[in-house]
């Protein structure tokens, strides 16, 4: 029998309490059992996020891609409960005593709470909040719930008792994940548009600072116990083109963690994590031992878990440092690598110093993962097809750093989850180089062609292909790996537009932003047109370089552009006013006049609802 980690078996279900009442406490209770009808054996359950009873008996995962939570006992490896949520649920919270939970979906825009009792979850209220929530933390005294609102650039307090949003915290581009410090003053927010970390005061309930680290796609984020400092994982782009040497020598994508002063300067040291020849991608989870002797990170781009030994890391100011410390990867003890398979998320850590919970999104399943033998030492299935499907497949290569050289960097370190990202990537696609470009995203890819920025590529599988030998430096796919993808991307949904006006005062504006977008005055609808708003086509519209070896722009969609932090092929605006009033304005492109401020105002009203 496999080792089973220290707990008392007479404390196992003392964990399980009856909850307490949240928020407005109405479910439609027709419409939640008709959901639960939904959850069966054979829907990949992807889980991302987890938390672990405060008596280590159980874990409630939160599974993406089911729309689900999971109740998992590790008395005996079993789950003894799964309940529906909202939409694509992306984060989890407890409270302090472990009587009840609560989970943000990010697609439906609410938080539901969870009471756990007698073994079963019980959803006992919910409040919408919009948005695209990501991370939610939990006040020590469970009174206050801080969700982060990734389509408004906000953190939302909310009372927990009520369900009434207390304070809106404006902190950045993107804010995703959360973390708490340990007296509760301080709430540490990773704003992956802004490339950095966002710090807000949550007695005053305002941002105290924000500051640029280059860092794209900002996992999990921890407090250190005595909550002087902040750390997280991220990767860095190092603005170089895309050939073997560069990737090599870390100079174009690397992998970092960042640990950064949590005070009125945030002063910050990064540790680089690649060695040369097996580098590190898409770290995402974090975690401290109960008894901070050691720091674990997922990796998820590579499919595993990184051990560091916390004492004496050399962490360096900033991060424009290569590879990882020599004297650090020759110490086996001071940091090691455990594979895991699939793609390893959140991380959390067991009380007794030696195990790990790995939330593994493609293998659907839980790991428990012992850090003294550095294995999986079990692992917990959570529900799924006994064959991936198509689509799936797809999914797994759009994730595998693998598929890169020396594997750097999977698709989503750029695509993230399937979409941009806030920086402008210089990638052989083009022709050409040092003509870097922003990231197009890449849902329902197979109604949006031609491909990649001029519109050259017009085959759809050799596009999937070139991308992964010559931006990925990797080896030529087999006609299924390109198939699998395009089922994926196929797939692949956006995320739904929260902007749809419910004052009358914005709706009337959107309204006469329609008629401006459709008619003679602006003339967008002439190149932006059709489901996905793209004509398909290549047009000359005055913002070219000489360096580019393709003359012309594949016209983008407009779908969810309100969304992008850098707008135009090379990123020039960072707004939609930039957009709409520099060399793109409509009376440039279109030969209309020059819009009045008033009708400037209602298009991009209307331009956000798309």
């Amino acid at each position: 029998m496999m080792q089973r980690f220290s707990t008392v078996f007479v404390t196992a279900f003392a964990c399980f309490f009856s909850g307490f009442f949240f928020l407005d406490n109405q479910t439609n209770s027709q419409d939640f059992h008709a959901d639960r009808s939904l959850i069966v054996a054979d829907i990949d359950r992807s889980p991302v996020d987890l938390v672990i009873s405060p008596c280590g008996s159980w874990v409630v995962t939160v599974n993406q891609t089911s729309h689900s939570v999971s109740l998992v006992s590790l008395l005996d490896d079993r789950v003894l409960d799964e309940q529906p949520v909202g939409r694509r649920p992306v984060a989890i919270a407890q409270s302090d005593d472990g009587h009840w939970l609560l989970v943000s979906s990010r697609d439906s825009g609410e938080l539901t709470r969870f009471d756990v009792e007698n073994g079963t979850l019980k959803r006992s209220g919910h409040v919408h909040v919009g948005y695209l929530p990501y991370g939610v933390v939990l006040s020590a005294d469970g009174g206050t719930a801080y969700a982060a609102l990734s389509a408004r650039d906000q953190i939302v307090a909310v009372d927990v008792d009520s369900g009434r949003v207390t304070d809106q915290i404006d902190t950045g581009r993107w804010p995703r994940y959360l973390a708490l410090s340990p007296d509760g003053t301080r709430l540490a927010v990773g704003v992956s548009g802004d490339l950095g970390i966002s710090m807000v005061d949550t007695v005053k309930r305002k941002l105290l600072w924000t500051e640029r680290l280059a860092s794209m796609n900002v996992g999990h984020l921890v407090f250190s116990p005595d909550g002087s400092e902040v750390y997280f994982p991220w990767m860095i782009y190092r603005r170089t083109p895309v050939t073997p040497s560069n990737i090599r020598m870390g100079w174009v994508l690397g992998s970092r963690i960042a640990r950064i002063e949590a005070g009125d300067d945030p002063a910050w040291q990064a540790l680089t994590l690649d060695p040369s020849g097996r580098a590190v991608a898409d770290p995402h989870g974090i975690a401290w031992t109960p008894d901070a002797t050691r720091i674990v990170v997922s990796a998820s781009g590579t499919k595993e878990l990184l051990v560091f030994r916390r004492q004496g890391l050399p962490f360096r100011d900033h991060a424009h440092h290569d590879l990882i410390d020599r004297a650090l990867l020759a110490d086996g003890d001071r940091f090691f690598r455990i594979p895991l398979g699939g793609r390893p998320m959140a991380v959390r850590s067991l009380q007794d110093n030696r195990h790990v919970v790995v939330a593994n999104y493609l293998r659907n399943s839980l790991q428990i993962v012992d850090l003294q033998s550095r294995q999986v030492a079990r692992e917990i299935p959570l529900g799924g097809p006994r064959v991936a499907s198509l689509a799936r497949r797809g999914e797994a290569i759009f994730y595998d750093a693998t598929r890169s050289l020396d594997q750097w960097y999977s698709c989503h370190s750029c695509h993230y989850e399937g979409g941009t990202n806030a920086v402008t990537i210089n990638t052989p696609t083009d022709g050409s180089s040092l003509t870097s470009k922003t990231v197009l995203p890449l849902f329902r890819l197979d109604r949006t062609g031609p491909w990649n920025w001029h519109g050259w590529q017009t085959d759809l599988p050799e596009t999937i292909a070139n991308s992964l030998t010559s931006t990925m430096q990797g080896p030529e796919p087999s006609q299924d790996d390109v198939q699998a993808m395009i089922a994926y991307f196929s797939e692949l949904q956006p995320p739904p537009n929260p902007h749809q006006p419910s004052e009358p005062e914005i709706a009337a504006a959107v309204e006469r932003g329609r008629e401006i977008f459709h008619g003679s005055r602006a003339g967008c609808v002439s190149c932006h047109h059709g489901p996905e708003l793209t004509d398909g086509q290549i047009h000359d519209v005055g913002t070219g370089s000489r360096m580019d070896r393709h003359s012309g722009y594949n016209t983008p969609s407009l779908r969810n552009v309100y969304h992008k932090t850098l707008l135009l092929h090379d990123g020039r605006a960072r707004s939609l006013h930039e957009v709409l009033t520099g060399v793109h304005r409509p009376s440039n492109v279109a030969g209309t006049n020059n819009l009045s401020d008033a009708d400037l105002a209602d298009l991009i009203e209307y331009l956000r609802t798309l």
